[in-house]
């Protein structure tokens, strides 16, 4: 009985994290567009079974033009045209104007794809990173689409596998890989390894230290969540994400107060309409259960 329960508690929580991590990288100038509801995380299988997916170009564009402005999608196809028209540097030059032309709306799955091209025609660390990160986002933002989100979760995978051959010591390239392992590429445990092995190394590391805090969650060690997210707004930076994280976590042990704390701090450091919805319901709640 306790096991069933406690399942349901750590999947309510996955389902927060998701739905906040969707909130906190929607703001577009000002306006966020909120998702009706956050799913679980892909597992392991999902995204082996995912392996003979093939997503295009064309396709995840065709898809995000219907999330964008009339203006805008006409814009993007004139560029496209001219990216497809196009060969050698001047293509490479081409796929990095559609990547930021993508980023500019927050239509991250197109503009990783780009940056994907980018860094297999100049194989740098940065521009691995880049293509990583960009994928990673779309991962996150790919919460209600099983055909997306793994997709996305593996490009990031293979991004970051390639900046780190370039760079074995790069931190953002074993934070990246080490994310996405913990996301259900591969044993959890040796994603956290990767993480925890940064930290020792580089103590503030934000993108780490966010995902070790993220994990404690997500595997029910609210406490151990605690002591990381204090330790992350105390010594590193005090973001909205990182308060939000910390009040979840005292919320589950029962510490309304701490949590309200926490929420109300987070709601004012986003600025964030949706979010601060959000809270203040949720305040409402915990304030009744006290």
């Amino acid at each position: 009985m306790l096991n069933t329960i406690r399942s349901k508690q750590v999947f309510i929580i996955i389902a927060i994290l998701l739905l906040v991590g969707f909130l906190f990288t929607r703001q577009i100038k000002g306006l966020v567009k909120p998702k009706d509801e956050a799913s679980k995380m892909p597992t392991e299988q999902t995204t082996a079974n995912s392996t003979t997916t093939q997503l295009t170009i064309e396709e995840l564009s065709a898809t995000a033009k219907n999330l964008v402005s009339n203006a805008t999608s006409k814009e993007i196809s004139t560029l496209e045209n001219a990216y497809k028209s196009a060969s050698g540097a001047e293509k490479t030059a081409q796929a990095k104007q559609l990547a930021q032309k993508w980023d500019d709306v927050e239509q991250a799955a197109p503009s990783a794809m780009y940056l994907e091209v980018v860094a297999n025609n100049e194989p740098t660390l940065t521009n691995w990173l880049n293509a990583g990160t960009r994928f990673l986002k779309a991962f996150d933002n790919a919460v209600q689409d099983s055909l997306v989100q793994p997709v996305m979760l593996q490009k990031a995978n293979a991004a970051f596998t390639k900046a780190l051959a370039i760079d074995s010591t790069s931190s953002d390239a074993r934070t990246g890989l080490g994310t996405t392992i913990v996301n259900g590429l591969g044993a959890p445990m040796q994603g956290i390894a990767m993480l925890l092995d940064v930290v020792k190394k580089d103590p503030k590391n934000l993108k780490a230290n966010m995902q070790l805090g993220m994990f404690a969650i997500k595997s029910g060690q609210f406490d151990k969540a605690i002591i990381r997210f204090n330790d992350i707004i105390t010594n590193i930076k005090a973001t909205p994400d990182a308060y939000f994280y910390l009040a979840t976590a005292n919320e589950n042990l029962g510490n309304n107060k701490e949590a309200i704390d926490a929420y109300l701090n987070s709601k004012k450091l986003a600025a964030n309409p949706t979010l601060s919805k959000w809270i203040d319901t949720k305040v409402a709640e915990l304030k009744n259960k006290r």
